[in-house]
């Protein structure tokens, strides 16, 4: 079957390509419908990586964030017109171990694997999941970053110690708002308090316990256990800060990614006895209980559609142009397309 592919292939350049795709017995066809954007991908839009990354990956569809609906499922276990969320990290064996996402053999959409700016996705079973019908189409669209954040939390709860009197989360980003919109719901006992540089972007956080600008915080504050939401140089400067303001023997969960490498005080976490937990990606099983913790969690569901910053429906590739500049000088929400190319 003859399929269009949207490609990056230099920055700021897409061209279509047709590409003669086969099918098994195994396979469904999903028409995108609703894809967000990531900041992964605009480094590769503008060219924001290293050259040498840029040659091996180029060119490749862009967009790991995305819902469609299935147009033909070989195996008989989707309906027609079923609405599924497609999960892009593809694994090529198991491990009793490690988990899908780390698995050095996985290949992961759109990085070094063409992503969702197609006009048909040819998919397996194992990487689809049904989306709800109360889960709103532009919310679903970027299930992705928020099964991340499942994953991280999940990951730090299984080794947290007890104490879970306040957790701090620093970033105040999308990932930051996705992060402390799961912990509000999924530790309702515990206090929130959410440490950023933006007041603007902070003004967001109102269910939050306590909001604290990074370049203020008070001498007496101590958080039980730490989520890292910032990424790039800053978060040097906010894991710094973490494991000066965190109670002894407790953990600290790395999401934000750095191009460049950091300094952290290994001193201090030695002295603290701190766990420090890497996290990245997501497998099948967080993409399910996203979709389920979305069903089931209408305040936080309610939170997650405020977070659309930008729609816009997309007919050409200009209109993708047009689509990543605005999102790139786009403040604050994840912004998210109705594909219609």
């Amino acid at each position: 079957m003859l399929n269009t592919v949207y490609r990056l292939v230099s920055p700021k350049q897409f061209e279509a390509v047709v590409v003669d795709e086969k099918a098994s017995e195994n396979t469904v066809i999903v028409r995108p419908t609703h894809l967000s954007i990531c900041h992964a991908d605009q480094r590769y839009y503008t060219g924001a990586r290293d050259v040498s990354v840029l040659k091996r990956k180029l060119p490749m569809a862009l967009i790991h964030e995305g819902v469609g609906e299935v147009v033909k499922d070989y195996s008989g276990n989707f309906k027609t017109g079923e609405r599924v969320i497609i999960v892009p990290n593809t694994p090529f064996e198991t491990n009793e171990t490690i988990q899908e996402n780390y698995l050095p053999t996985s290949k992961f959409r759109s990085s070094g694997f063409d992503g969702l700016m197609q006009e048909y996705v040819f998919t397996t079973t194992d990487r689809l999941v049904r989306v709800l019908d109360d889960v709103p189409m532009n919310v679903a669209a970027y299930t992705e970053m928020i099964s991340v954040a499942m994953h991280s939390i999940s990951r730090l709860s299984s080794l947290m110690n007890k104490d879970k009197e306040v957790i701090g989360v620093w970033g105040d980003g999308n990932l930051g708002y996705i992060v402390s919109t799961l912990i509000k719901a999924m530790l309702p006992e515990s206090k929130l308090f959410v440490f950023g540089k933006n007041r603007d972007k902070l003004n967001f956080f109102s269910f939050a316990d306590e909001i604290f600008s990074v370049d203020d915080v008070p001498e007496n504050i101590e958080i039980s256990q730490a989520f890292e939401c910032v990424g790039g140089k800053g978060s040097q400067y906010a894991l710094d800060q973490m494991i000066n303001q965190i109670k002894p023997q407790g953990s600290i969960a790395i999401m934000g990614v750095s191009e460049h490498p950091i300094e952290i005080n290994t001193r201090l976490v030695l002295e603290k006895g701190l766990i420090i937990s890497g996290t990245s990606r997501s497998g099948i099983q967080d993409f399910e209980n996203t979709i389920k913790f979305l069903s089931t969690h209408q305040a936080a569901r309610r939170r997650f559609e405020n977070l659309v910053g930008i729609e816009k429906k997309i007919e050409t590739i200009n209109d993708i142009h047009d689509f990543f500049e605005a999102d790139a000088t786009n403040s604050w929400g994840k912004a998210v397309m109705e594909w219609r190319i």
